[in-house]
């Protein structure tokens, strides 16, 4: 699209963070991350998570950038469980499900939707060819308790996003280990400004249709999530032409070591690509592809194994980190606490970033434990979301962050959320009806309107 075509320049990107869910636990579900696995059974803190959250998004607001918000969904998923053949009373199916089948029970009340970097990939509209935003939910199915989302975060974004002349909205892909889809955590949009056309990484883990070959190393420890298949799908829903988008596989070494998605393990942002030595099978071939696509000359920040070990850095989660454009053209990287304490990431933080020819000036430090307990940073709790003034003032609800909506959902937290959850209280008929209690009010504090399963009848 031409800037004659595309009059509104004033594009800037918004976060919408997931807030953490009443349901907030660690139950150990996701196979591949290593935080999530070691933490299963501890107890967590639903309350504790959830401010965390907002305050970080708050902090973000405070310093000037656009902050979203988008809601939890609602958990636990009783209808799972009845379609998988628990029946009776709600009473009944949380008890026979706690007795016969804990782990099910365990993914149906799962909050991992605070994590919406796997909530969808967004391709902007100064990208595709009608003009419009483009959003593909992901369909999540490599695990069953994310599985669970993709239909109520298709509801949440179309109430969002309603506005058919600036947004469209995809369906998420087949659900099957061909098109396996993780969303944004595996997608990273280049560009000099937001406004300015873009590319598009898409990092994949596996090819269905080509799995085994020699030519195709695969990890041996954890499975490889997304497809090659499922990137170029959506690649295509979003209408993205081949000089729009490179697709690159993930080091199988890195998924063994537990880097379950892409933005584990790299981050970019306007011309900015900060990645670890070990992120891509072929680092070079994958650079050289941005480069030859890109109208502005690629930055590359590059951190080599000797700095950061693959252990440390998914330990860390520095790669999980939000890196955000300033208008004096600099960035700032926001890191989880965990970086502050591990002494080679900081030092590589000190030495290799600021100290480094790159536009990162800044570092800031926000605490997500509850979040990283489970295996999600920063990075992992935002959906990237460019939009246009105009696209911005076509947004439903009442979703962008100020100080009076931070009080309101801070104060809904307080009056709503446990703070403490075990495995075992899962099982609790009281707290599926607290969370109906929440859910029903949350959704008229952001005025979406009725998107969850029991407000649908």
């Amino acid at each position: 699209m031409s800037d004659q075509q595309r009059p509104d320049r004033d594009y800037r990107e918004v976060n919408f963070d997931g807030l953490v869910g009443p349901t907030h636990n660690y139950a150990g579900l996701a196979l591949g991350n290593v935080a999530s696995m070691s933490h299963g059974g501890l107890v967590a803190n639903p309350r504790e998570a959830a401010l965390q959250g907002l305050a970080k998004m708050k902090a973000l607001m405070d310093a000037g950038y656009l902050q979203g918000v988008l809601p939890p969904q609602q958990r636990p998923d009783l209808g799972a469980l009845r379609a998988l053949g628990f029946s009776g009373s709600d009473e009944r199916v949380l008890a026979r499900a706690a007795g016969d089948a804990p782990q099910i029970l365990r993914a149906v009340c799962s909050a991992s939707s605070m994590w919406t970097a796997n909530a969808a990939t967004v391709t902007p509209s100064p990208d595709a060819p009608d003009g419009r935003v483009h959003f593909t939910p992901a369909n999540l199915q490599s695990s069953f308790h994310r599985f669970l989302e993709p239909a109520t975060t298709g509801r949440v974004l179309a109430a969002i996003f309603r506005d058919e002349a600036r947004f469209a909205h995809h369906p998420a892909l087949p659900a099957t280990p061909a098109f396996s889809d993780e969303g944004a955590a595996n997608h990273t949009r280049l560009a000099g400004g937001h406004g300015d056309a873009g590319v598009h990484l898409f990092v994949y883990g596996r090819e269905a249709f080509g799995w085994g070959s020699e030519t195709l190393p695969a990890p041996k420890r954890f499975p490889a999530r997304q497809t090659l298949e499922a990137s170029q799908a959506v690649a295509r829903q979003h209408g993205l032409a081949e000089s729009q988008a490179v697709f690159a596989q993930q080091h199988p070494e890195a998924i063994d070591a537990g880097v379950f998605h892409n933005d584990v393990i790299a981050v970019g942002n306007g011309p900015v690509l900060l990645y670890h030595e070990m992120a891509f099978l072929d680092e070079a071939g994958t650079l050289e592809a941005l480069r030859e696509r890109m109208r502005t000359p690629l930055i590359p920040v590059r951190i080599p194994l000797e700095a950061v070990s693959l252990e440390d850095a998914v330990g860390s989660y520095l790669f999980n980190s939000q890196l955000l454009s300033n208008p004096d053209g600099s960035m700032t990287l926001v890191v989880p606490g965990e970086c502050q304490e591990n002494a080679s990431v900081w030092r590589t933080v000190q030495d290799h970033l600021l100290a480094g020819a790159n536009p990162i000036g800044e570092v800031v430090v926000k605490d997500v434990k509850q979040s990283m307990r489970n295996g999600g940073g920063p990075a992992c709790l935002r959906l990237r979301v460019v939009l246009g003034a105009e696209e911005r003032g076509a947004l439903a609800g009442r979703v962008l962050l100020d100080d009076a909506l931070h009080g309101e959902l801070t104060a809904w937290v307080e009056r709503h959320y446990r703070d403490r959850l075990a495995p075992e209280d899962l099982a609790d008929p009281a707290l599926a009806r607290e969370t109906l209690v929440a859910l029903d009010e949350l959704s008229g504090i952001l005025e979406i309107g009725s998107v969850y399963p029991f407000q649908l009848g």
